[in-house]
């Protein structure tokens, strides 16, 4: 019977469960863009949120209403303009924006009722407006003054799901038009959520829509799985944005490549003060958010802070999660086998990379002498080798070597050389090995020596 299938089932099942207790009472934000609202994996994406809300997590959605906001205007023969990402609109139009995004929020809760789900449509955002800033008056325009921290807190608690309208309320009332996908962010920021998605049709970060720095990874597809907000700063900076951020704003269209960019430098701050990833998701595919949170398979771009995981050493209940993490490559036979005896009196020689609970990463320096020490068991999850990992590792393990004064260090590789190359390494011989190691070296195998002097 081949294992094979079995073993990679089984631990995709492992997966799920654990982001499952990773985010059990997470908060996550939601921010719909209206074109969502309107397509016909809608109900698909509302199922998919039903699911997440039933699997503990804390849920808040912020729909968009734009188009609703454009028809509603038009039909009573009222213009608008765009300032730095702002609607500006005569005072007679709030009443009509007002009805519009309530509208947008029923929608998604009406939708959310047909899954069992209660939802709550809240006033919860205190705003001022905008005023005249250089010459221009911002008419109806808004910013957030406050969020109504306990009401909020309160309508989670008890199992509930808030949904804001892109409005806010001054303290007599007046209401105010605010940016649906900044008050998303901001929403975020301040509850320090642990996720943020913003969810719009056709939004692939790829090399056909967009100038892609050439150290970024990519997937397969020619898509970014995931940027640090250096990485961010780089890819804006590339696609002719500039960093001030009211430089971005304004260049904000209604074009998915504009609202993308504009995301960008959204995520960017959220990351910044707090929200731990920000997510921007391709709303054309069905189960894109339920694979984005529970599983290494997303199909969306994510945004993170450059310390995003950790390396730590490793400790011995990590023998099994490494060991089914170097497997794929020991049957490609990248890595030599390692039994569990074998980890036993060794896994102190190694670091680990962890992220979300599990172990994506490994490596070992194993010391022979004073002299030399090998790098040896380099794994990588192929899900995290668009972050930098393996580089990250070696770096962290030549800084150990250097500490306590070794010469130098080597790796041995069949099917690597070119990679560690890159990483500064040069061949040599392998009667230069200690003679514990050049013990072990078989000519079968045929490994190749590359050495990085230290000293």
């Amino acid at each position: 019977m081949d294992e094979k299938p079995i073993l990679e089932k089984a631990e995709r099942i492992r997966d799920v469960i654990r982001y499952i207790k990773r985010f059990k009472n997470a908060a996550v934000v939601i921010h719909l863009d209206d074109d969502i609202i309107d397509s016909p994996l809608f109900v698909s994406h509302i199922r998919d949120i039903a699911l997440i809300h039933q699997a503990g997590l804390r849920v808040i959605i912020v729909p968009g209403a734009r188009k609703k906001i454009d028809e509603a205007l038009s039909q009573k023969g009222i213009s608008w303009t765009y300032k730095n990402g702002c609607r500006i609109t005569p005072n007679e139009a709030i009443p009509l924006i007002r009805n519009a995004a309530f509208d947008a929020a029923n929608v998604v809760m009406t939708s959310l009722a047909g899954e069992n789900l209660t939802a709550v449509i809240g006033n919860w955002v205190r705003a001022r407006g905008k005023g005249v800033l250089a010459g221009v008056d911002f008419g109806t325009a808004g910013e957030i003054d406050k969020l109504d921290d306990s009401t909020i807190q309160s309508v989670l608690d008890n199992g509930f799901i808030p949904i804001f309208p892109c409005i806010g309320w001054s303290l007599n009332g007046k209401p105010y038009n605010i940016s649906s996908s900044h008050l998303a962010a901001q929403i975020a920021t301040h509850l320090k959520a642990d996720k943020l998605f913003f969810m719009l049709p056709d939004a692939e970060l790829s090399k056909d829509s967009f100038s892609i720095p050439a150290d970024l990874g990519i997937s397969p597809e020619g898509c970014i799985p995931a940027m640090n907000i250096d990485e961010v700063d780089e890819f804006l900076k590339l696609n002719n944005l500039e960093k001030d951020s009211k430089s971005i704003v304004s260049q904000q269209t209604s074009s998915t490549k504009g609202k993308i960019l504009s995301l960008l430098e959204l995520a960017k701050k959220a990351v910044e003060q707090g929200v731990t990833r920000v997510h921007i998701l391709n709303g054309s595919i069905e189960g894109t958010l339920p694979c984005e949170i529970f599983s290494d398979l997303g199909s969306g771009t994510m945004v993170y802070a450059s310390n995003y995981g950790k390396f730590r050493a490793m400790r011995r209940e990590d023998i099994s999660a490494v060991l089914s993490l170097i497997r794929p490559f020991v049957k490609k036979e990248i890595l030599l086998p390692r039994t569990e005896q074998q980890m036993e009196s060794e896994y102190n020689d190694f670091i680990v990379y962890e992220l979300d609970g599990a172990i994506r990463a490994c490596a070992a320096l194993h010391i022979y002498d004073r002299s030399q020490a090998e790098i040896a068991a380099v794994a990588v999850d192929e899900n995290c080798t668009h972050i930098g990992v393996g580089p990250k590792m070696i770096e962290y393990l030549i800084e150990k070597a250097k500490t306590i004064s070794i010469e130098s260090v080597f790796i041995l590789t069949t099917q690597t050389a070119d990679w560690f190359e890159k990483q500064g390494f040069l061949p040599d011989r392998i009667d230069s090995l200690p003679d514990k190691r050049r013990e072990k070296w078989s000519p079968q195998r045929g490994s190749k020596l590359f050495r990085l002097k230290l000293l």
